[in-house]
């Protein structure tokens, strides 16, 4: 079901990584739905926080590492998640935010090596950052 609904909203996505307008709101529009939501979306939380550090890495040049296909579907899922309509309304105060929660894990899950090796760049990147200060602390 899920594959289904990404497939469908794929070729919204490659059009909005084709406009850095259109990116860039939906960054936004996902940050600001996810700080709203932060408390119903629990696990998924940081998923989404994943998702947007991904395609903004990823869109800036910093991290060029991932397909084309994960970024696609990574924004087809953010896509879907700032739809205030889908398989269940947002509205549907305790219900509307599963089935974005839903669609998130299983994109999640279907890129999830792509996303291991984002975290273990990150991860590397803030080593760096930390090293580096380090040294300069030094002098």
């Amino acid at each position: 079901m899920f594959s289904n609904i990404i497939k469908a909203i794929e070729p919204k996505a490659k059009r909005f990584l084709n406009s850095k307008k259109k990116t860039n709101s939906l960054l936004k529009q996902s940050e600001a739905k996810g700080n709203e939501k932060e408390g119903e979306l629990k696990g998924s939380w940081r998923t989404l926080r994943t998702f947007v550090e991904a395609i903004k890495a990823w869109k800036s040049g910093e991290y060029p590492h991932f397909p084309k296909k994960s970024v696609v579907i990574i924004v087809a899922a953010l896509i879907y998640f700032v739809t205030p309509i889908d398989l269940v309304p947002d509205f549907l105060i305790g219900l509307g935010i599963l089935d974005d929660a839903a669609v998130l894990a299983f994109v999640a899950n279907q890129i999830k090596k792509d996303l291991n090796k984002f975290d273990e760049w990150k991860q590397q990147q803030s080593k760096t950052i930390t090293v580096d200060m380090e040294e300069e602390s030094k002098k």
